[in-house]
């Protein structure tokens, strides 16, 4: 059964609260993205639940929806920045631009997850927030539709490893390309499969 959130987080606060949660560490390609989101109570779409639970169709609808009536910011930590700090600093990096790119300061954020970004103001972490909170729920959305959008545009300069479907996840298609066309400069190079590659590459003999 899939749990429905609520704003009784948001509600243990005074002003404004911003949820905040990231899409895309898993990922062998593209950049990880985050968003932070600002929800009136009496303005708020029906229906927002975990991204991961619902259809991209239905996201796409959800995000639309969203845009009109919350304040949102997003953030997003490249593949480079991903290879130099690894994936959960990077993380940390788009959650804090996300918040920084709000239209209007939060007095709060409460974070998905156990990890908690540098912000201005009070942050506190959830676990599994997305599945708890409105506020998050709509920014584990925003984040997940804006990657993906990302993702196609990516995908029409490298049609090969059709990120307009796989999201740049590991799926077997996805290491079918990465063998037979090589990396890219999308590619996260810290991560084993890209990194194993590589290594394999250049401890090839020459010929």
């Amino acid at each position: 059964m899939v749990q429905t959130p609520t704003f009784e987080i948001e509600n243990t606060f005074d002003g404004l609260v911003a949820g905040v949660d990231e899409a895309g560490r898993g990922p062998w390609a593209g950049p990880v993205v985050a968003a932070a989101v600002i929800l009136n109570p009496h303005c708020t779409p029906a229906g927002l639940r975990d991204s991961k639970t619902l259809s991209e169709q239905r996201r796409k609808e959800l995000a639309s929806a969203l845009w009109k009536v919350a304040r949102i910011g997003v953030g997003l930590a490249s593949v480079e920045e991903i290879d130099h700090m690894n994936i959960a600093q990077a993380t940390l990096m788009a959650m804090s631009r996300a918040v920084a790119n709000l239209p209007a300061a939060p007095t709060i954020c409460i974070v998905d997850g156990n990890l908690k970004p540098k912000l201005p103001c009070k942050a506190y972490t959830v676990v599994k927030g997305d599945a708890k909170s409105l506020s998050i729920a709509a920014a584990s959305i925003i984040a997940k539709t804006t990657r993906d959008r990302m993702m196609r545009e990516l995908a029409r300069e490298f049609p090969q490893y059709a990120w307009e479907k796989n999201k740049g996840y590991g799926v077997e298609a996805h290491r079918h390309a990465l063998e037979t066309f090589g990396v890219t400069p999308h590619h996260r190079r810290s991560f084993s499969p890209v990194y194993n590659m590589l290594y394999a590459e250049s401890a090839a003999p020459m010929c």
